[in-house]
């Protein structure tokens, strides 16, 4: 519902922070409230996710989208709930989390409050290979910078299709051929579609 709340810092508690809007205070739970204390009066950008249950209305924020994004995806896991994906975050940075489930590393994941054998397993089952758009950097087949500087638009493009829905060993076929050429993020697109619809 809200992408992002843009704001001064009013108040900080254990559990969440106050964010100053046009005169209106937004409580946002945050993994780490304590990373804004230096913010204190200061305006910050807080990217949201509007948590809504039948006995339950909460905004929940965080420092950037990758964040967002893999809380999101945590609360997707069977038993990860959003104070469960809150204390991931708050402990670790989401290239860590990313990089275990990857390495389906349990014994990393099992540290984090409210995660046991069981949660870490379901979390590697549920999200292996599905946290590109969060750190592309542990995906260099499909993500690969490219010397000649126009990687940026690919990636965007790599992102889009896996949004709508093609799996990577799709994408994977049609990358080699859209390397060859320097388009735009919309063009790539277009091009690769034309491919993967053949």
């Amino acid at each position: 519902m809200y992408e992002y709340i843009r704001g001064k810092v009013d108040f900080i508690s254990p559990e969440y922070i106050v964010i100053d809007n046009g005169g209106i205070g937004f409580q946002i739970n945050a993994p780490n409230p304590f990373a804004y204390s230096k913010d204190i009066g200061k305006e910050v950008q807080v990217f949201t996710y509007h948590h809504v249950r039948e006995d339950v209305m909460a905004l929940y924020g965080f420092r950037s989208r990758e964040e967002k994004t893999l809380f999101m995806k945590l609360l997707n896991v069977t038993g990860i709930g959003p104070k469960g994906a809150l204390a991931i975050l708050a402990s670790g940075e989401p290239q860590q989390v990313v990089q275990a489930i990857e390495n389906e590393d349990e014994a990393f994941l099992v540290k984090f409050p409210g995660v046991g054998k069981k949660t870490a397993r379901q979390m590697i089952l549920d999200l292996k290979g599905k946290l590109q758009n969060i750190v592309p950097d542990f995906f260099p087949n499909l993500f690969q910078p490219e010397e000649d500087g126009h990687s940026s638009d690919l990636d965007e493009a790599l992102l889009a299709l896996k949004a709508l829905g093609y799996s990577d060993k799709e994408i994977q076929k049609v990358v080699p051929e859209l390397k060859k050429e320097k388009l735009a993020t919309d063009q790539y697109i277009k091009k690769a579609l034309q491919k993967l619809l053949r």
